[in-house]
């Protein structure tokens, strides 16, 4: 692997925070970037209000906690992105924004830069393309919240290097995180499967079962730590919503199709934990 030292992190929001986070632990330099100056603060004051919670908790040090915030800045322009050794994007999943986002730093960074989305579906081979730099770009699909969970979908375009590949692969083992491969079509492995249960879930609410007998059955009928539904409310159903709309874009096939009480509760602000409301109550 190249001598990776210093990664940027587009997006402050819950995944970027998390990434930002997760690269911090594992030693390296980190840039998080952030257009919008309240979202940047946000995300930086909670990653410094996680590390907090672990000295308290006695799992680190107020030594270590400080030598881990020295190496964190945060940033409000893409151009602060040129000089790292790997760009990691997590802004939020819509493809022209995602575009946009790879057109600009297809410009703003070096040739050697290696560009990764963390996108959950979105095609690799397109990003590619808009960076005119296809052979360093590749996806790195984390999964939320990134500091816990041990996955990291790697996503090849048509144009990625094996170097980029392979740079990469070893950048997720130095997380702390195991890598799967993934082909670049949409959905990736994880959603391919997860989404349309999670769907029917929904359904099946909507046509009378409780929430939580849904979610029971899928815990001790199938030994699934969480039930789908409370992973719904767990995620966002906004997120989980834009997730469905984007594969049922792509694949055009009716088991994608969003649930309409999926659809009216995220228009009615029925986010899930982090507006309080969801499936449950918070």
């Amino acid at each position: 692997m190249p001598d990776i030292k210093t990664i940027a992190v587009i997006g402050a929001g819950l995944m970027g925070n998390g990434i930002a986070q997760v690269a911090l632990t594992a030693g390296y330099d980190v840039t998080l970037i952030d257009v919008f100056p309240a979202a940047l603060q946000k995300g930086l004051a909670a990653i410094e209000g996680r590390f907090q919670k672990s000295v308290e908790k006695g799992k680190l040090t107020a030594e270590a906690k400080a030598e881990l915030m020295s190496r964190l800045q945060g940033a409000g322009a893409l151009a602060d992105a040129n000089g790292k050794d790997v760009v990691i994007e997590a802004v939020p999943e819509l493809i022209d924004l995602k575009i946009k986002v790879f057109e600009e730093l297809g410009q703003v960074t070096g040739p050697e830069t290696v560009l990764v989305s963390n996108t959950s579906g979105l095609s690799l081979t397109r990003l590619g393309a808009a960076a005119k730099r296809a052979d360093k770009v590749i996806g790195m699909h984390f999964f939320y919240p990134a500091p816990v969970m041990k996955l990291v979908e790697v996503i090849r375009g048509l144009g990625t290097s094996d170097e980029t590949y392979q740079t990469v692969w070893a950048l997720a083992q130095s997380f702390g995180k195991t890598p799967v491969n993934a082909p670049d079509h949409p959905g990736f492995v994880v959603n391919r499967l997860l989404v349309p249960m999670m769907n029917e879930a929904i359904f099946l609410v909507q046509e009378g079962a409780k929430p939580e007998d849904v979610d029971t059955a899928m815990k001790l009928g199938c030994n699934h730590p969480m039930g789908p539904l409370e992973l719904a409310d767990f995620t966002g159903l906004d997120v989980t919503y834009n997730t469905m709309q984007g594969l049922f874009e792509q694949l055009k096939e009716e088991k994608y199709r969003p649930c309409p009480l999926l659809k009216k509760m995220v228009e009615g602000g029925y986010l899930g934990r982090k507006s309080g409301r969801g499936f449950y109550q918070y």
